[in-house]
């Protein structure tokens, strides 16, 4: 009878005992894959908290890609996102709180890609209403992990007279936002850490693997990280950033996920692409251990 009982438990446990982890995703169209097919890509599988456009579409994006990474490594989350084109945190908090005032196991925030609309490069709104998420969701679960997502230089902000970034290298509107975000991260002790998208995007640049200027064209056997307005991500953009945020949310190591990648095969990068993409996250991911 015990034997049996003992295998009725471990039953139990493979059927009902594993509870998919909460992960909830705010962003704006860098999260949300705009200009982009990670856009709309596996919809279906997550679950978007705005009402869905005019031709009954909801937002894949980043988080849907997150997700299929998360099923091609076995792992289980429910994933949830909320997004809103050239919003940062500060409109997320003030307009949408009650949306995503709830218990979440882990948060993923992504604020304006300046930093501040109005003060480009300027922190301070960012580490302000970080603040404000960090006590909300601490709020609602203790054990919360809140991740911010720093995300890549603007093309259009760096090779166009009379923007901020105009005259430096790709590399500094990165840097910059890079450093912004660190900033919020140690003014809210709550935050677990910051995904460094922006830096892995300059990884790529000095790899040789993507070209850093989409304005005097692409480079042979380069890829193009910017979407066609030199601002938004390409699919190969978007990629990079939903490897970064899988290793650092989950831990494990985005080349575990191997060239056969489901999302890359989808999206129509070989072999080697996929397999570059992810040596570029990993080798960023252990830079910042």
């Amino acid at each position: 009878m015990k034997y049996l009982l003992g295998a009725i438990a471990i039953l139990s446990a493979l059927t009902c005992g594993a509870r998919a982890d909460t992960i909830l995703f705010v962003g704006n169209s860098f999260t949300s894959g705009e200009l982009a097919s990670a856009k709309f890509y596996h919809a279906w599988d997550v679950k978007d908290l705005n009402p869905p456009n005019e031709r009954n579409q909801t937002i894949g994006g980043i988080p849907a890609i997150f997700k299929e990474f998360t099923r091609e490594a076995g792992l289980s989350y429910q994933v949830t996102l909320e997004t809103e084109g050239g919003k940062g945190l500060d409109y997320h908090y003030t307009q949408k709180l009650p949306l995503l005032d709830k218990a979440w196991d882990v948060v993923v925030l992504q604020s304006y890609s300046t930093l501040d609309e109005n003060k480009q490069g300027n922190p301070e709104l960012l580490t302000d209403y970080t603040r404000k998420f960090d006590a909300a969701f601490h709020a609602r679960n203790p054990n919360v992990k809140i991740y911010l997502n720093a995300t890549w230089s603007r093309a259009d902000k760096t090779y166009q007279t009379g923007e901020p970034w105009y005259g430096k290298p790709i590399t500094s509107m990165a840097q910059d936002v890079a450093a912004g975000y660190e900033i919020a991260r140690k003014s809210s002790p709550g935050i677990a850490g910051v995904i460094q998208t922006g830096l892995a995007w300059n990884r790529a640049f000095a790899t040789g693997f993507a070209d850093p200027n989409p304005y005097d064209g692409i480079g042979p056997g380069q890829i193009n990280l910017w979407a066609d307005d030199s601002y938004h991500a390409s699919d190969f953009g978007y990629y990079l950033e939903a490897l970064m945020i899988f290793g650092k949310v989950t831990g494990r190591d985005p080349l575990s996920l191997g060239h056969r990648e489901r999302v890359g095969r989808d999206f129509g990068f070989t072999r080697k692409q996929i397999t570059a993409l992810q040596q570029i996250a990993h080798d960023e991911l252990a830079a910042q251990k």
